[in-house]
């Protein structure tokens, strides 16, 4: 990203960042920005309101105490006196010009006992008066509140810490943290505003440094967005709404959203980072001061971990006498070490790192590579001393391609993490799968790899592809080895992709993987795991029971056909579970069940038509389809559909099996009542197009057409009353909804080649209809 976005170009000209007292801030003498400008107006309209009275002074607090209000922005305000008679009339004369203006106030009057009172039994109120600062009247009352507010919250750290900490925790918890989401709040959010400010508020207390460089620098990007944000929207809105993002984008500077999202995350990465860092600072200064009169005077223990590796006060540190420039994989093995030991890597350690380790060879050795395994196998451990590294710019050392998936946004709602974290994530569910195949080390450099081609133009499966074989020779992997990560990168969706789209019955389905793992059953179960891995670090909307039984049930059967495993007991699929259980009906009749989330329907005239009218009357009832299967049983056609409810209450059973029933024997108009559903919710921008595909190759004793559109309520009775409609046979389905995507695969019984145009336009136009 260009530099100048957080270097000044856009945070107005240099100056002093110095309170009026003279006593340097925190942020140390950075320029104001633009922000400054508002603040000073403010206080030029302000300072007019107070009359010219002795003993009565007006201060500012919070953000315009720091000058750092923004357009919409409240103004919090103080008005300080020393016991006048008239206080209240002055008060007045201050507030009601500010009321009338379409100024927000948050204010009180006090005097400076009564305001330190206030800041030592409200943690909030402190944090506001920390950042007092002078406006009008009495200058020698505001300094004189500034300086005591200061010296009692620097005087008793116990009183105030502790509850300092559950608000931030419990902030955490409410507003998630900010790098990793889609519409983070900017302000509240964990590595926001909020957080930086609370850093500030150390530092006064001599906890900790102040902050500075990256950190500064990214709280100032933070403002800024803020900034934007409140001038776009034209209110009050610290959450960075996706209906905002490209405005703000756009008066930032900045080519698209992604880049801004991509910045954002970084600087609240940053910001997180040095809040973590500090609150362990503030432990290890806290526990000194409770060991001081009973320690002794350097016996500090210090616990070996690995060559040149030690733990210190609860921290990882570099063994006294190791020289960093000599041992270019000295980084990967203190991180393994810090990682496998369950304790946070020393800021101190990594800056040393960071500043004095040469590059790896471009063939890393034996010990580096059996480093970064270990790292990756800790488990939750890694992520954390991971985040260290980075932070501190070591892993682009290991990684180059690393920094451009760094805070890469995904904008897909299955997806909680950027790119960079996904990665991290997809290695630490992987590392308890370890022991269950014979690689371990390809299954946690595959996960740790499976997604870096994203980002580049192409499919990122084939463009990482690439970027694996580069890195597998880096990392000094023999050329099989090699060969199975690259493999293990190109196929880390195929196992998915083809037990929830393809039928597991059509010996060409199965071909497809195996000749995709080399026949190789070694290959295929790390590939298994990987994928269990990816979709745990995507979120919970990736993974559940049924799509875990397609896909062991295609891993068992691919075993068998490259003849590395006995012959699985054959899993029916869940129509053939549904149907063998119910009572078969009679001509015109259907059996329902409903059970949970399975919706189960037996009956009807053809499959198209049973799953048509089936998931119309889902979508009626407000259940969205995400996974379907249907097929033939003894004759009758089944549909197994699992669907969750839209607004959170699953609908009356009784009621949707009547209906269910209804619309098989013909006596329910699903297409109307559908027709008036969608009437009633369409809005909103236009959908993206459809997309249909042939897949010759996908079976050997069926057609089958596959649809990529954007879900909707009835899209799969609408494309499948168009099946019906073209005269086609679907003897199965596979239906599967990723987030507002869906990928659905219809089984034709081999129609006329000649038709294949007609039927694919009668399904796009049924599917965006």
């Amino acid at each position: 990203m260009p530099s100048d976005r957080q270097n000044g170009s856009l945070n107005g000209p240099a100056g002093s960042n110095n309170d009026p007292a003279g006593r340097q801030a925190p942020w140390g003498p950075a320029g104001p920005p633009p922000r400054a400008q508002i603040s000073d107006e403010l206080d030029r309209w302000l300072g007019g309101l107070l009359p010219p009275v002795a003993g009565v002074a007006l201060v500012a607090v919070g953000s315009l105490g720091r000058r750092e209000v923004v357009a919409h922005s409240d103004v919090d305000l103080v008005l300080l006196h020393t016991g006048h008679p008239r206080i209240s009339e002055i008060a007045e004369s201050v507030w009601y010009p500010v009321w009338d203006s379409t100024v927000g106030l948050d204010h009180a009057v006090r005097t400076v006992d009564e305001a330190v009172t206030v800041a030592r039994s409200d943690v909030k109120a402190a944090l506001g008066l920390l950042d007092a600062r002078y406006v009008a009247g009495d200058r020698a009352l505001a300094d004189e509140l500034a300086a005591t507010v200061r010296a009692a919250w620097r005087a008793s750290p116990a009183g105030w810490l502790g509850e300092l900490r559950e608000l931030t925790e419990a902030r955490w918890r409410t507003a998630g943290e900010l790098a990793f989401l889609l519409e983070p709040d900017v302000k509240e959010a964990r590595g926001g505003i909020r957080d930086a400010v609370t850093l500030r508020a150390l530092a006064y207390a001599q906890l900790v440094d102040a902050p500075r460089g990256s950190v500064r620098d990214a709280y100032r990007l933070l403002l800024d967005t803020r900034d934007a944000l409140h001038r776009s929207a034209d209110r009050a809105l610290d959450r960075l709404l996706l209906a905002e993002q490209d405005a703000v984008a756009s008066a930032l500077n900045y080519a698209d959203a992604d880049e801004l999202l991509h910045d954002v995350a970084d600087a609240a990465r940053t910001i997180a980072y040095a809040t973590d860092t500090a609150w362990r600072q503030v432990d290890g200064l806290l526990s000194k001061r409770r060991r001081w009169p009973i320690r002794r005077r350097n016996t500090v223990a210090r616990r070996p971990l690995a060559d040149g590796v030690v733990e210190q006060n609860d921290e990882v540190v570099l063994a006294r006498g190791v020289d960093p420039a000599l041992d270019p994989a000295l980084p990967l093995r203190f991180a393994a070490a810090a990682a496998v030991a369950g304790l946070p890597p020393a800021r101190s350690a990594l800056e040393r790192l960071a500043a004095s380790v040469p590059p790896l060879p471009d063939v890393w050795p034996e010990n580096a590579l059996h480093s970064l395994v270990a790292l990756l196998g800790a488990g939750e451990q890694a992520i954390g001393v991971w985040e260290a590294c980075d932070r501190h710019g070591l892993v682009e050392k290991w990684l180059p391609e690393w920094g451009r998936v760094r805070s890469l946004p995904q904008r897909n709602a299955l997806h909680r993490y950027t790119v960079d974290r996904h990665l991290v994530a997809a290695a630490v569910a992987a590392a308890p799968m370890a022991r269950r195949v014979a690689r371990p080390d390809l299954l946690l450099i595959g996960a740790l790899l499976h997604d870096i081609g994203k980002g580049l133009p192409g499919d990122h499966s084939e463009v990482g592809a690439g970027i694996a074989g580069g890195i597998a020779v880096r990392l000094g992997l023999s050329a099989d080895d090699a060969e199975a990560l690259v493999r293990l990168v190109r196929y880390h969706l195929l196992l998915p992709d083809t037990a929830t789209r393809r039928d597991l019955d059509d010996p060409a389905t199965l071909e497809v993987v195996a000749s995709a793992v080399r026949n190789d059953g070694v290959l295929l179960d790390v590939l298994h795991a990987l994928t269990e891995a990816d979709a745990a670090a995507t979120g919970p909307a990736a993974w559940s029971s049924w799509k875990a039984g397609l896909i062991n049930d295609l891993v068992k059967r691919v075993h068998v056909l490259i003849g590395q495993g006995a012959a699985p007991t054959v899993r029916p699929r869940p129509f053939e579970v549904f149907a063998a259980s119910a009572a078969l009906p009679e001509p015109g009749e259907c059996s329902v069940a409903v059970h949970g989330d399975e919706v189960s329907v037996i009956g009807g005239e053809g499959v198209q038509q049973l799953l048509s009218r089936a998931a119309g009357i889902c979508a009626i009832h407000r259940l969205d389809v995400y996974a379907a299967d249907a097929g033939v049983f003894d004759g009758h056609p089944v549909v197994v559909l699992r669907a969750a409810p839209r607004f959170g209450r699953l609908p009356d059973t009784a009621l949707l099996s009547a209906d269910l029933r209804r619309a098989v024997a013909g006596n329910y108009d699903v297409a109307a009542a559908l027709a008036r559903r969608e009437a009633e919710a369409r809005e909103g921008a236009d959908p993206v197009p459809p997309q249909i595909s042939w897949l010759p190759d996908a079976s050997a004793e069926a057609t089958v057409l596959e649809l990529r559109a954007e879900d909707r309520r009835g899209l799969l009775h609408d494309v499948t009353a168009a099946l019906e409609e073209a005269g086609t046979d679907v003897r199965g389905a596979r239906v599967s909804t990723f987030g507002s995507a869906v990928v659905d695969a219809f089984y034709l019984s081999d129609p006329d080649e000649s038709r294949l145009d007609q039927i694919g336009k009668a399904v796009l136009a049924a599917a965006g209809s």
